[in-house]
């Protein structure tokens, strides 16, 4: 999970139902997908502190209580809730709680003694498997960590017209914007009068639509962080090429007609002449790490892929080892599951090289963005027929333009130049893929 906390999405227990080992409690959405909460204990869910679509759930935030059997619900008497609605509250009334005290103060400043409490707190975790952990609160003392304060009543307060209910409802019937209107009211109040003086000015114009704020998700705000991390940080440089792709669609159509029920892509291919170029220069397959170059063993390629909400990138690993249906399959499954939330971490989280392809929405070239630590990623646009030059004549053929985005901190223009000339020959020339993958096996 995300430092920043997560959302809690729904609650699939209600209060006072019972929780078995390995029961799901709740669907939470960190920074890539929304998993599955399960209980690693059993008991009865007295008390949910965390509402349904709340966000920014801090890492160890309490969001329920469980009950073990056996004990007394009077024990929920002695528990103020630490969730996130009661301490920004909380902080908008007080800047602060005193830690330093030896026992817990309630939100009325009175102590709480946990002498006699031993319900479990269910919080989240930074563990990525997102499974759920129950603490019990015994004898012993605990210090509170105040949520801090907000601002929010304060700024929204700054930001309010002051209008009467009644030219509220006249401005709004006639599509008045109220922030043209001065008010003669008390206080600068927007009254009745004020607003038909306006209609009958003759000035009156439509309220123009208003601007809107829009909540984004862990997913997007992540996005956010790595990549502008990764403009700012990384020294991009950039190579382009044109590949000619008569024999690679000619070749992808032969597989297809052989076996319609396993069909390839023009990127399925693409990624096996990736993997083919980068074990020929494997120098490719790095990253740069506190002033040192990590090298790859295993060639592992990410393929990214675009989601409502933004995108992730799942990982084909050994992908020189596999063959092109092999490869195929793998990549509809984990587009797949990516598009449904269902991948595991281990399954995005990692790679040493990633392919972004945008052909299919008839991009001819673009130029991406590292996905850190990674030193490279590829650029594929869609393949249009062009005109060129070939034994002194012009002919037509289908041209694909890739970019190549390189980090200069562990790969220079030389050899990102060789891989990409390699990648070149590869597809087209991809029957030489089948040839190298035959004696490799």
């Amino acid at each position: 999970m995300s430092k920043t906390g997560g959302k809690i999405v729904k609650w699939h227990k209600k209060e006072q139902d019972k929780v078995e080992v390995g029961d799901v409690i709740a669907e939470i959405e960190t920074d890539k997908a929304i998993m599955e909460f399960e209980s690693i204990d059993e008991g009865v869910l007295a008390k949910i502190l965390v509402t349904e679509g709340t966000s920014g759930v801090p890492v160890n935030q309490p969001i329920a209580l469980i009950l073990e059997e056996g004990e007394d619900e009077s024990a929920l008497n002695n528990y103020t809730s630490t969730s996130i609605n009661s301490a920004v509250k909380k902080e908008v009334t007080k800047s602060a709680v005193d830690n330093q005290k030896s026992e817990h103060q309630d939100l009325n400043g009175k102590p709480i003694s946990h002498s006699s409490v031993s319900f479990q707190r269910v919080t989240l975790e930074s563990n990525p498997s997102m499974s759920s952990q129950c603490l019990t609160l015994g004898s012993r003392k605990e210090e509170w960590i105040p949520v801090s304060a907000t601002q929010m009543t304060e700024g929204y307060a700054e930001g309010r017209t002051k209008i009467s209910p009644l030219a509220k409802k006249i401005a709004q019937n006639e599509g008045v914007n109220v922030q043209q209107l001065k008010g003669t009211g008390p206080y600068g109040r927007i009254i009745k009068a004020d607003v038909l003086e306006f209609l009958g000015s003759g000035i009156h114009t439509e309220s123009p639509e208003k601007d809107t704020i829009v909540e984004v998700s862990n997913m997007r705000q992540v996005i956010a962080q790595r990549l502008t991390e990764s403009k700012q940080n990384v020294p991009h440089f950039y190579l382009t090429v044109d590949c000619q792709v008569d024999k690679l669609i000619s070749l992808k159509n032969e597989i297809n007609s052989a076996d319609e029920n396993n069909k390839v892509t023009i990127n399925d291919l693409v990624i096996k002449a990736v993997a083919f170029s980068m074990k020929k220069f494997p120098d490719i397959n790095s990253s740069w790490i506190d002033n040192k170059i990590l090298k790859y063993s295993n060639v592992d390629i990410s393929i990214a892929v675009a989601l409502e909400d933004g995108l992730i990138t799942p990982i084909v690993k050994n992908a020189d080892k596999k063959g092109i249906l092999s490869i195929s399959k793998e990549v509809k499954d984990l587009v797949s599951r990516a598009r449904s939330g269902k991948l595991k971490p281990e399954e995005f989280q990692g790679g040493g090289f990633t392919i972004s392809n945008l052909g299919m929405f008839g991009i001819k070239a673009f130029s991406a963005i590292i996905n850190p630590p990674q030193s490279c990623i590829m650029a594929v646009g869609a393949s249009k027929k062009q005109p060129i030059v070939m034994n002194e004549k012009i002919e037509i053929a289908e041209i694909m333009t890739v970019t190549l985005s390189v980090d200069h901190r562990a790969v220079d223009g030389a050899l990102g130049a060789k891989f990409l000339n390699a990648f070149k020959h590869y597809i087209e020339n991809p029957l030489v893929m089948f040839i190298e993958t035959a004696v490799t096996y």
